[in-house]
């Protein structure tokens, strides 16, 4: 008997060494390489059975300053086949909770400097590596690259708008356009961003600086990117939209009568404020919008002044005043959270007679309007806003869509694949929360992606009987 055992004992380590050992695999569709806001799925295969898999994600990214490594983590068990799918398993626990694709990728907070990190190239815009572990040991890792904008599009400088980008992909076809205005960040980073991504989608793309103020840096006050851009943001001239639309006309590959508006926060009310006045705007994306012109700010515009944050024609705009901004600003240096939707909900009570000259008259600009909004937007109330757009709209039937995301906060403009855990790590709050911010912006992203392929993938009446 005992030499029966040990017969089968040494047959069974000779099966077993003559056996492939299994391959663990992370099987990424439809490509480990795509542009950034694409669905992805992720599955794991031939993983110890019923086994406690620990995975990590990790990338370079933006957080208050230049890009510094980012890591998510969290811990799952394996199927009795071996196998797990991130979209339909929710973890055991980790860095964020419930079934998400995503998870591991808008979770992801700035790494202690002694982490573990794998050979992360900052070369290499939107990479990010998923390593399986069992214990400590690593079973499998794969580098994923989400591209910032496809390989084909092509940016290149506009002479006649400082910072501005001209973003388009091959050929000589005429297409539909969109012009790209960014937030109270100013600068160029809408255009070196936003534009080259929406380019992606087939579209001729204007990103249009139109503000450039100082900013902080880690020497202090640095100058502005863009010196010959207004440095405060008062009295900005809509008119510069008319010089854009202009310019893009003059491109063979634009169709003139496929222009679209894209804004966030203080762009989308620029755009908002301008769609209400230019009839050639064929459609407007609001990101946070606001429903009224606000009192101009910066340096070199006295707190007292009468200024607007935007002008028609060398006049400036009927505005809503803030109320209590010095006293919120004043967060900054006390090291408490500034919220500036206190003093702009301030404003609006205690200046109820300027709210109707203010007012954009959204109105008047009769084409298709998409607006996206967070419930807990502590910028200002953009649902709010949002809500009060859409009925002075709807009440003439006129196309508007509102996409309201319930305690989600400020950063919508993205596709919920990036990191939203330092939206209110700062001194400046912009509201909601890390998991609520995602699932805002991956529902958000496609119906955009969607409302202007409606409205711009195709020619219209007007531009097929002028060629």
């Amino acid at each position: 008997m005992a030499n029966f055992k040990i017969t089968c004992t040494v047959t069974a380590v000779a099966l077993s060494l003559s056996l492939p050992a299994l391959a663990q695999q992370i099987h990424v569709s439809p490509a480990a390489e795509v542009v950034e806001g694409t669905a992805l799925s992720l599955r794991l295969s031939e993983l110890p059975p019923l086994t406690s898999i620990r995975i990590v994600s990790s990338r370079l990214a933006r957080g208050m300053g230049p890009q510094q490594p980012h890591q998510a983590q969290a811990w799952f068990t394996s199927n009795a086949a071996g196998e797990l799918d991130l979209a339909a398993r929710a973890p055991d626990r980790g860095s964020y909770s419930g079934a998400d694709v995503r998870g591991l990728f808008w979770s992801m907070q700035l790494t202690a400097p002694s982490a573990a990190l794998p050979p992360l190239d900052p070369k290499q815009q939107g990479e990010v590596w998923l390593q399986a572990f069992a214990g400590e040991r690593l079973l499998v890792e794969k580098k994923l690259v989400l591209r910032p904008f496809a390989p084909e599009v092509q940016s290149r400088p506009v002479a006649d708008f400082p910072g501005a980008r001209f973003c388009l992909g091959p050929g000589a076809h005429k297409r539909g356009a969109i012009i790209v205005l960014g937030g109270s960040e100013g600068g160029s980073i809408a255009a070196r961003t936003t534009a080259p991504l929406l380019a992606s989608q087939g579209y001729a793309v204007l990103g249009l600086p139109y503000y450039s103020p100082p900013t902080w840096g880690a020497q202090g006050m640095e100058p502005a990117e863009l010196p010959t851009l207004p440095s405060s943001f008062a009295d900005i001239e809509l008119e510069r939209l008319n010089q854009a639309r202009e310019w893009l006309a003059r491109q063979p590959e634009v169709d003139a009568e496929r222009i679209a508006v894209y804004g966030v926060s203080k762009g989308a009310e620029f755009a908002l404020a301008a769609a209400a006045r230019m009839s050639w705007i064929r459609a407007v994306v609001a990101y946070v919008p606001s429903d009224v012109v606000w009192e101009g700010w910066g340096m070199g515009v006295p707190q007292a002044d009468t200024h607007s944050s935007f002008a028609w024609k060398g006049k400036p705009l009927a505005w809503q005043p803030y109320k209590g901004m010095a006293e919120e600003m004043a967060g900054f240096a006390s090291g408490t959270g500034v919220h500036i939707r206190r003093p702009m909900d301030q404003g609006r009570v205690a200046h109820p007679e300027r709210l109707a000259a203010a007012r954009i008259p959204v109105e008047n600009y009769a084409g298709p309007l998409l607006m996206i909004a967070g419930g807990d937007d502590q910028m200002w109330d953009s649902a709010g806003m949002a809500r009060n757009i859409e009925a002075s709209r709807k009440a003439l039937g006129l196309p508007t869509i509102n996409l309201i995301y319930p305690g989600a906060g400020h950063a919508l403009s993205a596709s919920g694949w990036a990191p939203t855990t330092g939206h209110n790590l700062g001194p400046m709050k912009l509201g909601g929360s890390p998991a609520l911010d995602a699932r805002a912006q991956a529902d958000a992203w496609p119906q955009m992606l969607a409302f202007l392929h409606q409205y711009l993938a195709k020619p219209t009446l007007t531009s097929e009987l002028s060629r």
